[in-house]
């Protein structure tokens, strides 16, 4: 069974059991509240829809926490003017799980998976580690390998590039026109 409500000038998809975010509800924590916008509802393949409201029908819910949303950067700028700002928002939120769809309370759930599954031992198995055998020749080339010494050799200091002294370029002559 699911619905389709209007909560907070929203529309949302609503099951029992299911927790969404809507925007921020003036009721407090671990109240129940209901919402009598109820656009349309599926019960085991009936469907219902209102127009635009089904009549009578009340989605139930209890507000579960209050928080925020994920802070969105808003920057503005203008090309050429100097012109930049940048603000941060955080959006209010209510946390709501729906608890009823047109009276029906929601089923039982279940126990636990922790409560489901039988007690298990752990058994730990200790694994033994058998190295590499080398070869002869190989112990032998890593023995004989030559060690390389850091070199002696000066190096030799370089010299500022010479700097050339800049062409000059004639100066155009200016003409005098009309006298």
């Amino acid at each position: 069974m699911y619905a389709i409500v209007e909560i907070a000038g929203q529309q949302f998809k609503v099951e029992h059991g299911k927790k969404i975010f809507v925007h921020r509800l003036e009721h407090e924590e671990g109240k129940e509240v209901e919402f009598d916008k109820v656009l349309l509802i599926e019960d085991d393949g009936k469907i219902t829809i209102g127009t635009p409201t089904i009549k009578d029908a009340v989605i139930g819910a209890r507000v579960l926490d209050k928080v925020r949303g994920d802070k969105v950067i808003v920057f503005k700028k203008k090309r050429k003017k100097g012109y930049r700002v940048k603000n941060g928002h955080r959006q209010n939120f209510t946390e709501i799980e729906i608890i009823s769809i047109n009276g029906v309370k929601s089923p039982v759930r279940k126990a636990s998976k922790k409560a489901e599954l039988p007690e298990t031992e752990v058994v730990v198995v200790e694994e033994t580690v058998k190295a590499k055998k080398t070869s002869k020749k190989a112990a032998v080339k890593k023995e004989e390998a030559p060690v390389k010494k850091a070199s002696t050799k000066k190096v030799s200091e370089k010299k500022p590039a010479e700097k050339k002294p800049a062409v000059k370029k004639p100066a155009a002559k200016k003409t005098a026109k009309g006298k």
